[in-house]
């Protein structure tokens, strides 16, 4: 195995092709797709205002993605021997910069770029996995482009990335070297079950999901024989004294915003399809172990985590099922999804997703950054949305000062399935559902209460 930053070996990954994780496995399927492709994609715009220097946002951007192993890497796929070679001794990924002030480009023509930069395939076998500009907009707004493939990054190491590029930025404007940890290499951090021992974790996860769904009556408008990933995105804003009061109920339980996202989706479904087992998948950062807290690679792994209840059960109940499954689906976080997914049904085709058609996950990204004195900074979410599930639905808790915490939920969703206000209805549902949370936790989530 490489050590830390060591470039010249080449490290051939002596795994079958039947043993990749699901991740692996899906990357290498669904890059031969065009319709497919973006969605292994991780495109990241920053957009900056005020007065900054161009040079050393490239520098520092060029330090960041040059220095970590994981971003110089290179796949292979010997279809011979079903075996994937990966090293990470070829050249980092080039920041480059833009003046378009001076070059005169139109903000059709950015955007353009802007959706280039984002969407375009990576060449998996001879291209490193990161690209990126810093493009100057105006006399104010600059934007970093930094686009990353899934294989090689995930969303833990976008927090990383980003932090390392801002805070080298500050240390080159003020003269100084930025202090850095050694950047690890990911097959160094990487920690394979024996086939002992996984057999037996495998047979703990199939027997706590045995018998539940895998699929969730969801209100399809439509369904297609060959669907698409492109979808849309709508959110709902609870207000300040709704968020307060469920969150209230949730930190009495012990749930964190996941978790009660979990119960309020499940509550939701329940009552409008009468189904009582459910499975959710949700995204797991895979960073149990400290010395893979500050590693950018790809450690993220799909749990699933089962809700199971009756039509008695009170929403505080609810909360309880939530979280209970959730950190039972937590214990599992070093199953490879794959091998329990086949284990229940050992006939399936490899495809994606395997067990549900619903993913659960946390909206974490920071409403602002301070890059320096004088900029600031925020995650610019344009563009189209891709969604490999038929249901994203994503939780997130910004605290809003004097006015309180305000809890937000937002659904990704494929276009080919659903109509814009088959999703509004959706989200309508879980506000309801929300308020007799927060209002009515001993009373059953199957009676909704009078609004």
């Amino acid at each position: 195995m490489p050590g830390d930053g060591d470039l010249a070996e080449i490290n051939v990954v002596d795994v079958a092709w039947r043993d990749a994780t699901p991740a692996q496995q899906g990357i290498w399927v669904l890059d031969t797709d065009e319709k497919l492709r973006p969605t292994y994609l991780i495109p990241t715009v920053l957009e900056f205002t005020g007065a900054l220097r161009h040079d050393l946002l490239v520098a520092a951007a060029q330090s960041a993605v040059s220095r970590h192993p994981a971003l110089r890497s290179r796949f292979r796929l010997d279809t011979a021997t079903r075996r994937v070679q990966y090293h990470t001794d070829g050249p980092p990924g080039e920041i480059g910069f833009i003046d378009a002030v001076a070059d005169g480009w139109s903000a059709e023509e950015l955007d353009g770029l802007v959706d280039v930069l984002c969407w375009t395939p990576f060449d998996l076998a001879t291209e490193a996995q990161v690209r990126g500009e810093v493009v100057r907009v105006d006399e104010t707004t600059t934007l970093l482009v930094l686009t990353m493939h899934h294989i090689s990054f995930d969303g833990w190491s976008r927090h990383l990335l980003v932090d390392e590029v801002m805070s080298t930025y500050r240390c080159l404007l003020e003269g100084r070297e930025p202090r850095l940890s050694p950047a690890a290499h990911p097959a160094d951090l990487v920690t394979v079950l024996s086939g002992q021992e996984l057999a037996e974790r495998v047979d703990e996860a199939v027997e706590r999901l045995r018998g539940a769904p895998t699929t969730i009556g969801l209100p399809y408008d439509r369904r297609s024989a060959t669907p698409s990933v492109i979808g849309a995105n709508l959110a709902l804003e609870l207000d300040a004294e709704l968020s307060g009061a469920v969150l209230e109920v949730a930190s009495q339980e012990g749930c964190t915003p996941f978790m009660t996202a979990v119960a309020l989706l499940a509550g939701t479904f329940s009552r409008t399809t009468g189904q009582r087992d459910f499975l959710f998948a949700l995204g797991w950062p895979g960073r149990e172990d400290p010395a893979t807290a500050d590693a950018i690679g790809m450690f993220m792994s799909t749990l699933v985590l089962r809700v199971e209840f009756d039509d008695t059960t009170t929403w505080r109940e609810l909360l309880a099922c939530a979280r209970s499954g959730a950190l039972e689906a937590f214990m599992d976080c070093d199953v490879p999804l794959d091998a329990i997914a086949t284990a229940l049904n050992p006939g399936r085709q490899v495809i994606w997703p395997p067990m549900t058609p619903v993913l659960v996950n946390v909206d974490d990204l920071p409403l602002e950054l301070d890059l320096a004195p004088g900029v600031t900074g925020r995650y610019r979410l344009t563009g189209p949305v891709y969604t490999k599930y038929d249901l994203d639905l994503f939780v997130r808790v910004d605290d809003h000062g004097p006015d309180g915490s305000r809890l937000t939920l937002s659904i990704d969703y494929p276009l080919d399935l659903f109509d814009h206000q088959t999703i509004e209805g959706l989200l309508s549902a879980l506000r309801r559902s929300a308020h007799d949370l927060a209002y009515s936790a001993e009373e059953s989530h199957d009676r909704p209460a009078d609004h």
